[in-house]
């Protein structure tokens, strides 16, 4: 078997991945076939963590956009995060993998509170660890919760999995010439609003020069190829030359 490219990864999932296109709520096919991906994965001797949205369930922004106080909504949207965790958690332990929801808002009857060491005790021991509730505060993205998280495990690489194989210029499925980026850096991420993730996480991975790779997670094997080290989807560095 191929030697894995990175010892532990930060795996960013949307919410809306767990469903199908234009559906809300969570897709047991879908689920079933990430949680065997991921599985894959950890027998391969990976250190896994997992950072899931809740966009399938609530996504807050739009919540506020009607109306509603942005601050509930945000916390609306955290606790979507771990009913996506849990499901993820329960698909997951149905094969045998050993798995720990952490939680930024604590509610110790259903998983565990967020707390770094022992974040890193799980993943020392092989368990793949979901970190749900976002940052726990209002105001700030899965994406900045996955940046944040991802330093503070000391990840080496963060996989943003979408439904899309890579960054483009421009939205691919409204403009047939849109074209897909191999490889960008921090800045012309910024500079050019591109959609990896938004600016307060592109930032962070940037001060800590901490590769995010973005790939179309809907390819089955394409979560293990970017661990492999294949050149699929977009990489962004701090180096253009990647």
């Amino acid at each position: 078997m191929s030697r894995p490219k990175y010892k532990r990864v930060l795996l960013k999932i949307s919410g809306e991945a767990l469903s199908n296109e234009g559906q809300t709520g969570i897709d047991p096919v879908i689920l079933g076939r990430l949680a065997d991906e991921i599985k894959e994965i950890i027998e391969m001797g990976v250190e896994l963590a997992i950072v899931i949205g809740g966009g399938n369930i609530f996504r807050g922004i739009a919540g506020a956009s009607k109306g509603m106080d942005r601050v509930t909504a945000d916390y609306m949207g955290m606790l979507a995060t771990v009913i996506n965790a849990l499901a993820l958690q329960d698909s997951l332990e149905s094969r045998e993998v050993f798995t720990r929801v952490l939680s930024a808002i604590e509610m110790q009857e259903v998983c565990e509170p967020y707390i770094k060491r022992r974040a890193g005790r799980h993943l020392e021991k092989g368990r793949v660890v979901i970190f749900a509730a976002g940052t726990g505060n209002p105001f700030f993205t899965t994406d900045t919760a996955a940046s944040l998280r991802a330093m503070e495990i000391n990840a080496d690489v963060i996989m943003k999995a979408t439904k899309v194989d890579g960054v483009y210029d421009r939205d691919p499925q409204k403009h047939k010439d849109a074209v897909k980026f191999d490889k960008l850096t921090y800045i012309e991420v910024l500079n050019r609003g591109l959609q990896v993730m938004d600016s307060t996480a592109t930032s962070l991975c940037m001060d800590y020069k901490l590769p995010i790779i973005v790939f179309n997670m809907m390819v089955n094997g394409n979560i293990k190829k970017v661990i492999l080290g294949e050149t699929i989807g977009t990489l962004v560095t701090g180096d253009s030359h990647g």
